[in-house]
This record gives structure tokens, sequence and C-alpha cells, in this order.
């Protein structure tokens, strides 16, 4: 195959393997402008579609005969910050990348040095106006920081919600109103810990792990009575899932532990286990407890088994099954199908 080659100042032909390797990503394009600028960085030719985004950034003569260094310091403003990089490219002293920005029109301008024998002899640089792009880029950059300032406004409002709900339960009389508003609270600060999460990333994605781990410490300090004594400990990886998914699968698993700490252990010492286990189809997690067990295999009717039930089955399609007997401690295992939530 015949080697592609440039011409050099001459009208010789520079085989690609003497000259710089760019370095910067975009392969260039038909409707490219090229400048060939000299050694000096005096521009020698330059195209029609180079010439013509120059004119949409404000500068009206040829380019011909004119420093690109100096054309490009009077297009852009005296208050814009300049990319360090951008001496390097309109003098095409080294293969690099860099955009200029000037009325409103962003051109990027790639620079390739030509080379014969080892010594620099000038170089060419394309021009590509980017205006369109980096106006959706920055449409995005802004949608980002809108998205992420909602979750965080979310996850106060639910703070504040669960510090009133905290605050009436400790002024009611009633054991069963003071213990149904502790529920409510627990489980408005676990959305609120996956609203938290969000507002920190970059993407509507959440590393589960951590968010389990913070939810984990909320239901221990919460759910343990005076007279009971649980630790719990987790094995295994959840990984990332999508937001839409870590707020009914955090709820539900607050549930399950909640239940296993006040029902399962409830005056007594014991230890609460969850182990998840994750494949490119399916994310088993299985809650295990040392306590009381289920009276004769029967399962709860209660509003939190209604809740697991709907979180787990209802939105995530998944399957619960809860396993154990009086006295051997219970087991509850949730199966949710990750082909499923893609879809």
């Amino acid at each position: 195959m015949r080697e592609r080659s440039l011409p050099d100042d001459r009208g010789r032909q520079l085989p690609r393997s003497r000259r710089s390797d760019v370095t910067a990503t975009g392969a260039p394009r038909a409707s490219d402008g090229l400048i060939r600028i000299d050694v000096d960085g005096i521009s020698t030719f330059a195209s029609p579609n180079a010439l013509s985004a120059f004119n949409r950034m404000g500068f009206d003569d040829e380019l011909e005969g004119e420093s690109l260094a100096e054309v490009t310091t009077r297009l852009v403003p005296p208050s814009r910050q300049v990319d360090e990089s951008l001496p390097v490219v309109v003098t095409g002293r080294a293969p690099w990348r860099t955009d200029i920005e000037a009325r409103g029109v962003t051109v990027s301008l790639r620079a390739i040095p030509l080379k014969d024998h080892g010594t620099r002899i000038g170089a060419i640089v394309l021009c590509r106006d980017v205006s369109e792009l980096r106006h959706q880029e920055q449409e995005l950059i802004t949608k980002d920081a809108t998205i992420r300032e909602i979750h965080h406004r979310v996850k106060n409002n639910l703070q504040t919600v669960a510090s009133l709900l905290r605050i009436q339960a400790r002024r009611t009389h009633s054991d069963e109103a003071r213990d149904a508003l502790t529920q409510a609270m627990r489980r408005v600060d676990a959305i609120a810990v996956v609203h938290d999460t969000l507002a920190q990333g970059l993407t509507q994605k959440v590393d589960f792990d951590e968010v389990f781990h913070r939810v984990l410490k909320l239901v221990a300090e919460v759910a343990s009575a005076p007279n009971t004594r649980a630790r719990t400990q987790s094995t295994g990886r959840f990984g990332v899932l999508p937001s839409e998914y870590a707020t009914p699968l955090a709820l539900a698993l607050t549930e399950v532990v909640t239940n296993a700490v006040e029902h399962g252990l409830a005056g007594q010492e014991g230890v609460v286990t969850i182990d998840a286990k994750r494949t490119e189809e399916n994310l088993r997690v299985t809650v295990r407890d040392t306590g009381h067990g289920l009276p004769e295999g029967r399962i709860g009717q209660g509003l939190g088994t209604q809740i697991i039930r709907t979180l787990i089955q209802g939105e995530l399609g998944g399957t619960i099954e809860w396993h154990g007997s009086d006295g051997e401690g219970t087991e509850v295992v949730i199966d949710i199908p990750l082909r499923w939530l893609e879809r």
C-alpha cells in the first residue's frame, strides 16, 4: 500500500511516518478548513472553509501572510480565559487540539506539525466550527447540574419531613402511634439516602453498596430496642444500579432488616447477615437472622410485609420468599431480574 503524504514548503511529499502523530482525538473531515503555516507561524495557505470559520469569529481580512498566533490573539476577547495549549497549536509546534471562541462562535483548531528529516518546517492547522456541539455539551452540563440540585433539594425536604416525624414521635403518648411515626421516619430517611447519593454524582446510577451501608447504619440506630442487641454484617456486592431501582430496593431492604431486628431478635442478642450475589442476569439478596424464627412458618401480614411485596414484586418485578421455623431464625431471599430492569 502506498504511504499517504503531505507537501512541504518546497512542494516535496513528506511521508506520514516523517511527521508527528496527532495525539488529540477526532479524525479530519472533508468540511474542515485547512491552514498551512511556515516554521514562523505565518499562514501560507488558507482554504475557503478555514477563512469562512475565521470570518464568523470576526476576522474580515485574508489569512495568507498573517501570523496565525496574532490573528487568534486579536479575535479572543481579553476577558475570556485562554487555553494554555492555544499558543502551541497556532504556531504548529506540537500535535495538539484546542478551541477558540469569539462572537458566540467556537472553532476547534488541530495542529499537525510537518517535519523534514526531523526538522520542523511548518504545520497544517485544521479548523472546524463546533459551535453547535459545544452548545449541546453546555446544555448537558446545565441539565446534569439541575438534576443534581433537584436531588439535593429532595433530600433536604425528606430530611425535614423525617425531623418533623421524629419530633412528633417524641411528643406522642401512645406507644402504637410512636412506633408508627418512627417507622415512617425510617422509611423517609432511607429514600433520602438514595437522593443524597444521586446529588453527589454526575449520572443517574448509584453505587448501591455505598447506599446500603448508610441504610444499614440507619436501621441499626433506629430499630434496636433497649433490650435487643443486634449486630449486622454484609457480604458480597450489589454493584451499580439505576436510580429507578435503587430507591425501591433500599426501602424494601430497610423493611426486611428492620423486621429481622425488631421481631426476629426482639429481646435477645443476635446477628443479621445480608448477602448479595450479582450476575449479569440476576441480583439475589439473602437476609438471615439468628432470632426467634417464623412462628409455625407463618409470614407476617403487617404494613412492612405489604410494602416489601409491593416494592419487590410490583416495582422491581422480582420475587421474595421467607424461610425458617420457630426458634431457628428466619431467612428472606429476594431475587431481582436485571435484564427485566434494563428493559
